[in-house]
């Protein structure tokens, strides 16, 4: 038992250990195959780890730019230009943050005072909640229904309230690998304006995409611009996930206040890491196109595996999650599931519940991950051929 609980911030109630921990734990205990944590385990292009290194060999070891290397500013809004045709001002609307979880943090605590409602998709990414009620904000679950994992627009509308300051939308989707096509994010658009709030943006799988009609940047949309701020990072397209360089993208005005907050939070951005991130943002199409292929068909290998066990996947349309349906094998909970997984069959999963702001609501889903090098997806298919209903 805690020695001084009363010291503790009540900002931190209710805050612990993720499933993640528990998982990779076990994990690591069974030397179980590891599709839980979303994170690639091969490295990303070999130029830009050469860039990085020289940059530490040269001294390129002292804080940056606070606001980000003008370098990478200026490659994050050539990267807007030539994928999205909209121009930004690298100056005024391109913050350099620590990885795109600290460009939420900033972007709630700059905007977000106590008792404003922000509304969430469930499932959902598990930093939204945490990070939401630790800038003062009230999380308003809105549910992505099965199979599918699409919003109902009535149960949308009724989320949206006078006390909605803003809501966050993740496309592609991270558990779901579902996406928010036009029409969608036109709906929700037209809310934001009714009820006056921000969208924000999580976009860091934006070149995770097998769907034809492409990835949709809502601040794209008619009369967005002003109310949109957009998320994401060099990790997930450049499997570079420990570099933790990640950026915002808003108009001036919200730029200053989300800038304010970063300044007193990290200040800067790893310095080394920031030269390598504009050069990577600047390689040709084919880099792009490569990997959407290579995530393609990781993707199709593993779905064929799941379904071979009985463990039904729905396929995802961008990112690299797969969440696969259990209702073949009786559990009483999918983290009960998920251990089994782990001690008898030896892969790791993600029960769906841990991304629920109520998990009563999760059904009988897992989320396997696919970022992962081709042997190992081969031996998690040889442990998964093994298993039957």
């Amino acid at each position: 038992m805690p020695q001084h609980p009363h010291l503790f911030a009540d900002r931190i109630a209710g805050l612990g250990m993720t499933i993640f921990s528990e998982i990779t734990r076990l994990s690591q205990e069974y030397n179980a195959v590891n599709l839980g944590q979303g994170f690639p385990d091969f490295d990303g292009p070999q130029e830009m780890k050469r860039l990085a290194m020289e940059a530490i060999a040269s001294g390129q070891n002292q804080y940056a730019s606070m606001i980000g290397m003008p370098a990478l500013r200026r490659s994050i809004a050539r990267h807007q230009s030539r994928f999205y045709v909209h121009e930004i001002d690298p100056e005024t609307e391109v913050t350099v943050t620590s990885g795109a979880t600290e460009g939420l943090l900033s972007s709630l605590l700059a905007f977000i005072n106590p008792g404003d409602e922000v509304i969430v998709f469930e499932p959902c990414y598990d930093s939204y909640v945490p990070v939401i009620r630790m800038a003062g904000g009230i999380p308003i679950p809105v549910t992505l229904h099965e199979p599918l994992f699409k919003f109902n627009q009535h149960e949308l509308r009724e989320a949206f309230s006078p006390s909605t300051k803003a809501i966050i939308i993740n496309t592609p989707h991270n558990p779901t690998g579902m996406m928010f096509n036009q029409l969608e994010l036109g709906y929700i658009a037209d809310l934001c304006q009714e009820f006056d709030v921000l969208a924000i943006m999580d976009e860091v799988y934006e070149h995770i995409v097998f769907d034809s009609a492409g990835h949709v940047q809502m601040r794209t949309l008619p009369d967005m611009k002003h109310r949109t701020i957009t998320i994401s990072s060099l990790g997930k397209t450049f499997s570079c996930t420990g570099w933790k360089i990640g950026w915002v993208i808003a108009p001036e005005e919200l730029t200053i206040p989300i800038r304010n907050v970063h300044q007193y939070t990290v200040f800067s951005s790893a310095t080394p890491f920031q030269g390598a991130a504009a050069a990577a943002m600047d390689l040709p199409d084919s880099y792009f196109s490569d990997l959407t292929e290579m995530y393609r068909s990781k993707r199709d290998f593993l779905a064929h595996a799941l379904e071979g066990a009985g463990l039904h996947p729905i396929l995802p349309d961008g990112a690299y999650f797969i969440m696969a349906d259990t209702s073949e094998y009786p559990f009483p909970n999918m983290k009960a599931f998920a251990r089994w997984m782990i001690k008898e069959i030896g892969i790791a999963c993600i029960p769906n519940a841990s991304f629920y702001v109520r998990p009563e609501r999760a059904g009988n889903f897992v989320r396997f991950c696919f970022c992962k090098n081709n042997q190992t997806l081969e031996q998690a298919a040889e442990r998964l051929a093994l298993m039957r209903p």
